[in-house]
């Protein structure tokens, strides 16, 4: 049977009383009367029960109500964490207790410190992203306010200029807003069965031109005669070829190559690779290219457009249907993006 801890404190330091008493007894006995074992026992009986009587009333209000004082008083910072188990005066209980509610609560702590970097990054490089093109329309308005569109041809180029900028805005914020709803959960993917070839010729045609203009070549690794079917939400995996491909050329040598292939990788799964003979990315950079607004060249990239968001787009998109993507890169020498994806047999 378990015996409650303040019975076990009283019963033990009652019956140390009781033998210290007991030999005191005796040798006072001893010294002046005669020692009868009768009455000795007796007192010893007698001298044990008060012993455990008092001790354990004292246990019972002194230590194990402040004890549970600190169960009470932790159960408000952390309710999940106590009054899981019975109230106990163990102290290494309660000390593990304390200590593990402290490892927890400077996990959160710098948890929150990492978030609120985060999330101070994030809204400064937001504000940054919005705040050029938006004074850069601001610029352009208020020059022809002043009087320049009085001049055709300066009227029409600061116009078209002042488009652009509130195309990119409007391209920023539809970013904005798709991995802001990736990130909560909210996108659903709707699966289906596709020819992958297909869909990257698709993509290929769409930027065929863009890829002209820089003189770099879209081509298949080889030719693919047999359609390869996968498992996945169509146009959630364009968008991640489209981001891939516009990534690849926007980092791209001119007279370059983006190659992408098509791979078995086990028996249900194929492997689509995304490959450049490009700038490529320092090993540093690597870890971060997935982070949102993070550019490896802030300069170049700016010139190219973009939100800055397309490959934690792909991230969140690939992640969203259960699957992994890598990169492999070297600076100088080109990078190859890869995402798995479920094929049908």
């Amino acid at each position: 049977m378990k015996i409650k801890k303040t019975y076990k404190f009283a019963l033990k330091t009652s019956l140390h009383i009781t033998v210290v008493l007991s030999l005191a007894m005796c040798v006072f006995l001893y010294a002046f009367y005669t020692i009868n074992w009768f009455y000795l026992l007796l007192f010893a009986c007698v001298c044990y029960g008060l012993s455990f009587s008092v001790i354990q009333h004292r246990a019972q209000n002194f230590i194990y109500k402040r004890i549970n004082k600190i169960y009470e008083d932790l159960t408000l910072l952390e309710s999940t964490t106590f009054r899981k188990r019975p109230v106990t005066t163990d102290m290494a209980t309660l000390t593990a207790e304390i200590d593990r509610f402290a490892r927890d609560k400077k996990l959160e702590i710098e948890t929150l410190k990492i978030r609120e970097e985060y999330r101070k990054e994030f809204l400064g490089n937001v504000s940054h992203e919005l705040r050029t093109p938006l004074f850069t329309v601001q610029g352009y308005l208020e020059t022809l306010i002043d009087g320049a569109a009085e001049d055709k041809n300066i009227r029409d180029k600061y116009l078209d200029r002042a488009s652009k900028g509130v195309e990119r805005l409007v391209y920023i914020v539809k970013d904005l807003d798709m991995i802001t709803k990736l990130e909560a959960g909210d996108v659903r993917i709707q699966v289906q069965n596709f020819n992958i070839i297909e869909l990257i010729e698709d993509v290929f045609d769409l930027f065929e031109m863009k890829a002209s203009k820089k003189n770099i070549t879209l081509t298949f690794d080889r030719d693919y005669v047999k359609p390869i079917m996968v498992i996945a939400d169509k146009e959630k995996i364009q968008q991640v070829l489209s981001n891939l491909v516009v990534n690849s050329l926007k980092y791209g040598k001119e007279k370059g190559t983006t190659e992408i292939s098509v791979e078995n990788l086990i028996k249900n799964k194929v492997i689509i690779r995304v490959t450049d003979n490009g700038e490529g990315v320092i090993k540093e950079n690597i870890p971060r290219l997935f982070e949102r607004f993070f550019r490896v060249d802030k300069s170049g990239s700016r010139k190219e457009g973009g939100s800055g968001l397309g490959l934690a787009i792909v991230k969140h998109i690939i992640e969203a249907h259960d699957e992994k993507i890598y990169i492999e890169s070297e600076f100088g020498v080109g990078s190859e993006f890869s995402f798995t994806l479920e094929k049908t047999e």
